[in-house]
This record gives C-alpha cells, structure tokens and sequence, in this order.
C-alpha cells in the first residue's frame, strides 16, 4: 500500500502504533499495477532504523528493486515525519536462480534480527552489512517448510 499510495499519510490510521519501535521490516516488490494480484517478479528487503534513521536495502539482485525501495523509504519518511538516509547495500548475497530471492528476503530478515540486532546492547553500534554472509536457500525453504508443517500440525489440534 505504501508503494502505490500518492499521499502516506492517508494509511497512518490503518497502521499499528509504532513509537519506541527501533527497526522495521519491510518485504519490497517489483509490482506496479496493485491490481495485479500475482504481479510483480522479485522480493527485496529494506530494514529501517528508526534509531539511526537510515533505510538499509538488501537486495539479492542489486540493484533490481533500488527504485522500488528508495520510493519505500522516502513515503516512510513521510509517513513518521522524519528523513531517512536511504543505502543501497551492495554487499547484500546474490541469488544464483530467478526463484530464490523471497527465501533470501526470509533468511536476511531473520540474520539481521536474530544474529544481529536482538543480540546487541542499546548502545552497540550493529553492523548493517552482508559482507561475506553466505545465504543456504535450499536449506532456507526446507526450514521453512517445517514451520509451516508444525504451524499445520498445531491447527488440527486445536480444531480436534
């Protein structure tokens, strides 16, 4: 809704209270026709930190979705009122195939919140980068797979 909404500020009621929320998560998409429902053809990641008030963008096709998630950032800022530096990090890993970049998006997010961020001390200063970060995609969708399956799993008890 952000990408495509002329004036952000038009979504802030549809939106959670986000004060005292250090960093967000925002999956990116190529797709410019929201009409489309299977449009759009690469995921990226832009990870905001409202600490520092930089938008850091992982892309595992840089720079593929730089645009996309430049515009992201800035109706971001917008919306909060308050300006983001926007980086383009090309040290993101690189995808190997044409189907991996929504697993990447998925493994990134959960390296940079759990390797990198709930690991650090508030007065840290945590290393953005993904220099040298090697992404397992085939592992990725397998440990997905299971989530889903245990989540499966968990429902048909609850309904029996």
């Amino acid at each position: 809704m952000l990408q495509q909404t002329k004036d952000p500020l038009t979504l802030k009621s549809a939106l959670p209270e986000l004060q005292g929320i250090s960093h967000i998560f925002l999956p990116v998409n190529d797709c410019r026709n929201p009409e489309v429902a299977e449009g759009g053809s690469h995921w990226s990641l832009l990870l905001v930190s409202m600490v520092d008030g930089v938008a850091f963008h992982y892309d595992s096709m840089y720079p593929h979705n730089k645009e996309e998630a430049k515009l992201l950032a800035h109706r971001f800022s917008i919306l909060f009122g308050r300006p983001l530096k926007f980086m383009n990090l090309d040290d993101s890993p690189q995808q190997e195939n044409g189907n991996d970049c929504g697993v990447y998006v998925c493994l990134l997010m959960q390296h940079l919140l759990l390797g990198r961020l709930l690991k650090a001390h508030s007065q840290d200063k945590v290393s953005m980068s993904m220099q040298g970060k090697q992404v397992d995609a085939t592992g990725g969708r397998k440990e997905m797979l299971k989530v889903i399956e245990m989540f499966r799993k968990e429902g048909e008890r609850r309904r029996s």
